[in-house]
This record gives C-alpha cells, sequence and structure tokens, in this order.
C-alpha cells in the first residue's frame, strides 16, 4: 500500500469520527432540550392541577360546615378530614419541581408496587372500557350514515290503506297490480 493510500484512510476516520462526536454532541444537546421542556410542562401542570385540587379542598371544608350546622358531625370530621388530605396533596402538586415529582412517585412505587401494579390494571380496564363503548358509539354512527335516506314522495305516488284495499294518493308507495 502507497504511504498516501494510509493518510487518506486515516483522515477518512478522523473526519468520520468528528463528525460521529459532532453528531452525538447534537444528540445530547436536543435531548438535554427536549428532557428541559418536559420538566418545564410538569412544573407547570403540577403547579395547575395542586391549585384546582386544593379549590376542591376548599370546596370539602365548606361541605364539612354546612354538615356540622345541620348537626351532622360525623360525617362533618369526615369531610373536614378528607379536606385535609386533598389540600395536602394540593400544596405538594404546586410546590413540588419535576424532579421532586418523579423521586416521590418511584419512592412510593419501590415501597408498594402492588398498588402501581393495580393501578395500572384500573387504568388499563378504564382505557378499554373507554374504547369498547367510544368504538360502539362510532359504529352506530357509521350504520345511521350509511343506511340510504327514504324516499320522498312524489305527486301521483300511492299507497294502499288498511281497511279499504285503495290506494290514496301522496303516501309515497307505488300501486299494486290489484288496486287499480
Amino acid at each position: 500500500m502507497a504511504p498516501t493510500d494510509t493518510s487518506t484512510s486515516d483522515q477518512v476516520k478522523d473526519r468520520a469520527a468528528g463528525v460521529a462526536g459532532q453528531a452525538q454532541e447534537k444528540a445530547q444537546q436536543a435531548a438535554g432540550q427536549a428532557r428541559d421542556q418536559v420538566r418545564t410542562q410538569i412544573d407547570q401542570r403540577s403547579t395547575d392541577a395542586g391549585r384546582r385540587v386544593s379549590e376542591q379542598g376548599g370546596d370539602l371544608r365548606a361541605v364539612g360546615e354546612q354538615l356540622r350546622q345541620q348537626g351532622k358531625e360525623g360525617p362533618a370530621k369526615l369531610a373536614d378530614q378528607a379536606a385535609g388530605h386533598v389540600e395536602k396533596a394540593g400544596r405538594w402538586l404546586t410546590d413540588s419541581d419535576a424532579d421532586q415529582i418523579l423521586h416521590d412517585v418511584e419512592d412510593a412505587a419501590r415501597k408498594n408496587p402492588w398498588a402501581v401494579v393495580a393501578g395500572g390494571l384500573a387504568l388499563g380496564f378504564a382505557a378499554s372500557r373507554f374504547l369498547k363503548a367510544s368504538s360502539g358509539d362510532r359504529y352506530r354512527s357509521a350504520s345511521i350514515d350509511a343506511r340510504p335516506l327514504p324516499r320522498l314522495p312524489e305527486p301521483g305516488d300511492t299507497m294502499r290503506t288498511p281497511g279499504n284495499g285503495m290506494a290514496s294518493p301522496g303516501t309515497g308507495a307505488a300501486p299494486s297490480a290489484g288496486a287499480v
């Protein structure tokens, strides 16, 4: 092999390695940007959800007060306890960032994997029921849309009426052979 062939192949290898390094760097940058966008979305949506959940806790507190005014102390205490839990969850959603939320969810999944399995099964079942119900609606609407439209009566059309065997004008059916 000539010395120029070796140097050319070395140059090609160096260029390929440089291009591969640049591609890997750009891929890492894109992955970092995507991760940042996901974190931002999680932060924003968890804060919004936390506010809504906290509002529900306030509603539960109001229900507890109404029950207390009606003299129903037991149900009022239950409503207050539920409100406390809901408000605590709302504060957690509002105050936590994406990393904290993911960490807490992972911890809960590690501590109680059967709850995660049960939750996944429940979500899968709910999704399958939703899809089944919506597919039936789509099937029915497609069936209705595919049916031919009824023919509108034209002037002079006759139809056999019950009782007399004669046809009356304008009802949409052609006369039968024995009716004329």
